[in-house]
C-alpha cells in the first residue's frame, strides 16, 4: 500500500549577555528554543546572509558552489520565539506555515557583521543549506535571532476533468486484463464510461468526509452510497463506493485501490458499467479526500 494512502476497511457492494562578553552563538532545529526578548527587525543581517550564499566561501573545508538569495517575509523578522516554543507552530500562528525551520541565536555580536562572521564561523551548512528558501533576522541589543525556513508547499487540487478522465484511463486499463484481487481471479471486464449523476454523487462525500473530518462510507447524515446516488438522480440496479485519503492524484488514488482486495473487486465487477470520481481537500489537515461511485443503471 502506498504511504500515507489511506483505504476504508472495507469497500461498499509536528538573558542576554552584556555588550562585553564574547559572541556566542545557538542553535535550534525546529524544537525548543531559548528565551528571546522583544526586539526588532534585522534586515541587514538577511541581505549579508544573501551575499554570502552568492559568493560562498569552503565549509568544512568542502568547495560550495553559490546559491540563489533566500526570500525575506515579514514573518520571519516579527515572529518572536520564547522558552518551549516551536518554530513551526509559532510560524503558522504568524500566518506563515513551513515544511520545515530552524532558529540560530547569536548574542554578544554589537552589529550585523559580527552577528554574520559567528554565522560563517560555527553555521555556514545552514546558511547554505539547500533545504531552506526564506530567511528574517531580528535583533534585541546584542541577541540576534535568525530564522531560516521553507513555506508550506500548497497541494495542487486537481481538474475536476482531468482527474475523472485520468481515474477512468487507470481503471479501464485495469479492467482490460483480467485481475486477482485478493483471492478472487477476475476476468477482463468492458471499460467503465463516465456518468455525471455518479460525479456529483462522489463529490457530495468527498467534500462532507473533508469538512467534517471523518473516514467512512457512513455520511454524517446516516446516509450511504445508494441513497446518495439516489439524490443525485441516478436509478440504480447496482451501485458501489471506493474512498479513500491522504492521496493527491486520481491514479494514485486508484492504485492503491486496486492493491485492496474488497476496492479492487469493485473496480473489476462486470456488473458496473458506470462511474464517477471526485476528490475534497481538508484545507486545515492538507488531507485530500476521495470517493469513486460505480453502479449499473435499472
Amino acid at each position: 500500500m502506498r504511504a500515507p494512502f489511506r483505504n476504508d476497511p472495507e469497500s461498499v457492494l509536528s538573558a542576554p549577555l552584556a555588550p562585553a562578553a564574547p559572541c556566542r552563538a545557538a542553535l535550534f532545529l525546529a524544537a525548543l528554543c531559548a528565551a528571546v526578548p522583544a526586539h526588532a527587525a534585522e534586515p541587514g543581517l538577511a541581505s549579508l546572509i544573501n551575499a554570502y550564499r552568492a559568493a560562498p566561501e569552503p565549509c568544512g573545508s568542502v568547495p560550495r558552489a553559490p546559491l540563489p538569495p533566500l526570500a525575506t517575509p515579514p514573518a520571519l523578522s516579527s515572529v518572536r520565539l520564547g522558552t518551549g516554543a516551536f518554530i513551526e507552530l509559532a510560524l503558522e500562528r504568524a500566518g506563515y506555515p513551513v515544511e520545515h525551520a530552524s532558529a540560530i541565536f547569536v548574542t554578544g555580536a554589537p552589529d550585523a557583521a559580527a552577528a554574520m562572521a559567528v554565522l560563517r564561523e560555527k553555521y555556514c551548512r545552514q546558511m547554505l543549506s539547500p533545504q531552506f528558501t526564506a530567511v528574517g533576522a531580528a535583533r534585541n541589543g546584542d541577541t540576534w535571532q535568525v530564522l531560516l525556513a521553507e513555506p508550506l508547499r500548497p497541494i495542487p487540487l486537481p481538474d475536476p476533468a482531468q482527474a475523472s478522465a485520468a481515474a477512468l484511463a487507470a481503471v479501464n486499463a485495469a479492467r482490460a486484463a483480467p485481475r486477482l484481487c485478493g483471492a478472487r481471479l477476475f476476468a477482463a471486464a468492458r471499460p467503465l464510461v463516465l456518468n455525471s449523476a455518479l460525479a456529483q454523487a462522489a463529490l457530495v462525500h468527498s467534500r462532507d468526509m473533508a469538512t467534517q473530518r471523518y473516514f467512512s462510507h457512513q455520511a454524517r447524515d446516516g446516509s450511504y452510497v445508494a441513497e446518495r446516488a439516489l439524490r443525485a438522480g441516478y436509478a440504480w440496479r447496482w451501485v458501489g463506493e471506493n474512498i479513500a485519503s491522504g492521496i493527491n492524484t486520481a491514479e494514485d488514488a486508484v492504485a492503491g485501490w486496486l492493491e485492496s482486495p474488497g476496492h479492487c473487486a469493485n473496480i473489476m465487477n462486470p456488473a458496473f458499467i458506470e462511474m464517477g470520481v471526485a476528490s475534497s481537500l481538508n484545507t486545515e489537515r492538507r488531507m485530500m479526500y476521495w470517493t469513486q461511485v460505480l453502479a449499473a443503471p435499472r
